[in-house]
């Protein structure tokens, strides 16, 4: 086990339950839904370029399981990893539910930012629906995570279109199921808030994980392989080099020599 990306996984995804659940349970009245979606979105962007070179910045075992079936990383770092998104999901949720109890009057029981379907769902969803609703917007989260990453660790501008389609995800989810579309940010808060959330659970750690699988499955038809792209460009054949200066080749050969250049420009 590498402990520095374990620790990262933990810590990041401690960050995002505290922060956007946290704009949920703490602000919710304030911001409403579109600020609750951006405040996930932008926690996500400022997480990634954190710890993406450290961990990859999946926080999220959905994503994790699209990472191993596109062949990214192995069982076993899959299995540390979701181990410490759980673990940091409950910390995250622990150190928020400290927080909102020391504001007056802030009910957590049976809410507290977790997800649901029915009668816990904004519009009444029903669990037929949720689970369609959350397995195509852990979808959309996944493929672009899988399509704009090339490898495990996103870098550049990578997490900018990661974090924009999360925000588009709870854009839309929010008003359906509070959007979970990451089973640790729902198995978080639902402990603390316990009663019906902790027996609605299961849907929002299933869904999600079959949407992880789809979009790894469409990755893999619209998209090239890593090492399927290294191995076609190793078996073509080398491009001829372009000449330089004098009619000779970049790098001290001669044309009509085929090998190394052994006098200045003076004897072309």
């Amino acid at each position: 086990m590498e402990t520095r990306t374990v620790v990262a996984e933990c810590i990041g995804t401690a960050m995002l339950v505290l922060f956007g659940v946290g704009s949920l349970v703490l602000a919710g009245d304030y911001i409403n839904a579109l600020g609750i979606s951006l405040a996930f979105g932008f926690t996500l962007i400022a997480i990634a370029y954190a710890f993406g070179r450290v961990s990859g910045c999946h926080i999220n075992p959905a994503v994790t399981l699209g990472v191993l079936l596109a062949k990214r990383i192995d069982i076993r770092t899959a299995v540390e990893y979701w181990i410490a998104q759980f673990v940091g999901a409950i910390v995250g949720a622990a150190v928020l539910f400290l927080l909102a109890k020391q504001v007056p009057r802030l009910q957590t029981a049976g809410a507290f930012g977790s997800n649901g379907y029915g009668g816990r769902s904004p519009v009444g969803l029903g669990a037929g629906g949720a689970f369609l609703a959350e397995v195509l917007l852990t979808f959309l989260l996944v493929f672009v995570f899988l399509a704009v990453t090339s490898s495990v660790m996103p870098a550049g501008v990578e997490p900018v279109p990661v974090g924009l389609a999360y925000a588009a995800a709870n854009l839309i989810g929010i008003p359906l199921t509070w959007a979970s579309v990451n089973p640790a940010r729902s198995f978080g808060p639902a402990i603390f808030a316990g009663g019906d959330a902790l027996g609605q659970l299961w849907l929002f750690i299933v869904a999600p994980l079959v949407g992880g699988v789809l979009a790894a499955v469409a990755h893999r038809f619209t998209h090239l392989h890593p090492a399927a792209g290294q191995a076609e460009q190793e078996g073509a054949p080398h491009p001829t080099p372009a000449a330089g200066p004098w009619g000779r080749l970049r790098g001290g050969h001669r044309p009509e020599a085929g090998g190394p250049e052994t006098k200045g420009p003076e004897a072309a």
